[in-house]
Parts: C-alpha cells; sequence; structure tokens
C-alpha cells in the first residue's frame, strides 16, 4: 500500500533552514517555560512525597477534600480530579510509617465524610533521597541510549549518520519536553518511559531512510549529497508516513479513552511520535548533508 508515490519529487532539503528555526524556537519555547514554571513537574517519583487515590460515593468538592487533608497536617496538598468521583492527592509529605499514615488519612476522610462513603485505594510514598537517586537514574537511562546508539549508528554507517541520528534524538526528547512543560503535565517514570520509547521509534525511522540514502548513493555516485537525500526521503515517504500514521492512530485512541493513568504517558508519546518523524525527515538527513559540506568524504560528486 502507497499513500504517496516513490517517484515524488518534494525539495526536502530546501526546507532544512526553515525546519532548523522552527525546531530552534520551539525548544527556545521550551527552556522558557521550564525557567517559568521553575523546572519540570516533577512527580510523586522524582520529588518525593505521598499519593493518595480517593474514591468517594457521593459527589466531593476539591476544596473540602484540601481543608480536611489540612485539617491532618497535610498542608498545601494538591488535589487532582482522576475520575468519577475520584481524586488524587498529593502532599510533600513522606515517612516509611504507610500503616501510621493511613490510618491518619483514614480518621480524617472518616470524620469529614463519614465512614463508609469512601474508598482509599492506593496510598504511595517516595522520600527526597530515593527521589533525586531515581532523577539522576531517569537523566542517565537517557544519555546512555544516546551513547549506545552513537556507537550503534557509527559503526554500522559513519559517523556523520551518527551525528545526524543522535541530534535528531536530542531534538526529539526537547521538543517532548517543551510540550510537557508548556501543558505542565507531570514529569515521572512513565514519562522517561515514554521518552526512551520516543528514542527507540525515532532512530529506527532514521535509519530507514539512512540505508537508503547510503544505498543511492553508491548507486548514483554522480549525483550530489542533495539529490540524493532529496531521493532518498522521497522513496521511503509512504513507508514513514504509513508507519507513523497507524502508531498516531492508536495513540490518539488511549489519549481520548485510555483513562487518566496513561493519559500523560500517551500524550508524551503522540507528542514524540510526531516529532520524531519530523526530525528523521528534516533533521537527521539534512545533518548528514551539513556534516559532508563541512568535511567532504572525498568521494567525487557533482556540485
Amino acid at each position: 500500500m502507497e499513500i504517496i508515490k516513490t517517484d515524488t519529487h518534494y525539495n526536502f532539503v530546501r526546507m532544512m533552514k526553515p525546519a532548523f528555526i522552527l525546531s530552534l524556537a520551539v525548544i527556545i519555547i521550551g527552556i522558557a517555560s521550564l525557567i517559568w514554571h521553575g523546572g519540570p513537574n516533577y512527580g510523586i517519583d522524582f520529588a518525593g512525597g505521598t499519593l493518595i487515590q480517593i474514591k468517594f460515593q457521593n459527589e466531593t468538592h476539591a476544596d473540602k477534600i484540601r481543608a480536611t487533608f489540612s485539617s491532618i497536617g497535610f498542608e498545601g496538598s494538591i488535589i487532582q480530579n482522576y475520575g468519577p468521583k475520584e481524586f488524587i492527592v498529593r502532599t510533600a509529605e513522606s515517612g516509611t510509617d504507610a500503616k501510621g499514615l493511613t490510618s491518619r488519612v483514614d480518621e480524617g476522610l472518616g470524620a469529614a465524610f463519614g465512614k463508609g462513603t469512601y474508598e482509599i485505594r492506593r496510598i504511595e510514598m517516595v522520600g527526597p533521597k530515593v527521589g533525586k537517586d531515581l532523577t539522576r537514574k531517569a537523566i542517565l537511562a537517557i544519555i546512555f541510549s544516546w551513547i549506545g546508539i552513537l556507537i550503534y549508528v557509527g559503526v554500522r554507517f559513519e559517523f556523520r549518520y551518527a551525528l545526524g541520528g543522535i541530534i535528531a534524538l536530542v531534538h526529539d526528547v526537547l521538543v517532548t519536553i517543551t510540550f510537557l512543560s508548556l501543558f505542565n503535565k507531570e514529569f515521572d517514570l512513565n514519562i522517561v518511559a515514554a521518552l526512551l520509547a520516543i528514542i527507540g521509534y525515532s532512530i529506527n525511522d532514521t535509519i530507514v531512510i539512512f540505508d537508503r540514502i547510503r544505498e543511492n548513493a553508491r548507486k548514483n555516485i554522480r549525483q550530489s549529497l542533495d539529490e540524493v537525500i532529496n531521493a532518498s526521503v522521497n522513496q521511503t515517504l509512504s513507508r514513514t508516513i504509513l508507519t507513523s500514521l497507524t502508531v498516531i492512530i492508536v495513540l490518539i485512541v488511549l489519549f481520548f479513552f485510555g483513562g487518566a493513568v496513561i493519559h500523560d504517558f500517551a500524550f508524551a508519546l503522540l507528542v514524540g511520535i510526531i516529532t520524531g518523524t519530523y526530525s528523521s525527515i528534516f533533521i537527521a538527513s539534512p545533518i548528514v548533508l551539513l556534516f559532508e559540506k563541512i568535511k567532504p568524504t572525498g568521494l567525487k560528486r557533482k556540485k
């Protein structure tokens, strides 16, 4: 099945500069948003604290829940609607006595709402030291994935391909973080998993194009690298769009119907897959061309 014919002649290389400017602008907006918000909106996994999920039998207002938690010593709690008559309460307080904390919360809710009118579905606690350790490990996981891919692509292709692939992956992560910050989405381990999935998807998409560029470069030695890249991207365009479109359709369904548990995860993946498809075409391949102009490989090609 082909949505786009392989003999199309879209000039993707000509759009390299506008694409770079657009990407740079989005990343700058993301940095400004992070500064404005005082950094990423870390979840319990990284910031530490306590998460409490409660389901009520009757309609309940967040203000009453907040007042209840303030009365038992959880001042400044963040109350989020999690579904019909269901709420997530986040507080900076954490400790090791889970049973004591559960009893304390149960007594406060019982006094305010009445016993049997609610259900404490889960209580999760993460200490500040554990949160910092998880943050460090999450950052290292992303960096090591970049390093591993850099080595793999450098060995399989050439350094200029590895450079293009890694810059595209860094771009994908930064753009995804930009949208997470703009929409004030919570940054937790689920988002880290989404970022690693985005990296894997994006490099796979990029390698398909790189394979075609290398194949065409060997067959058409008289063609300029600009022409080779344009031809290669056009030839793989139908495959790229079909693959991305099927994934995007699934993610849209998950985003709207998957429930609150995976809402942010689906959002991050949705942004990342769109960004990864864009970077494979407009970032990774043009970087190969740019590196070739800075440091030619020595092959005699038409200018």
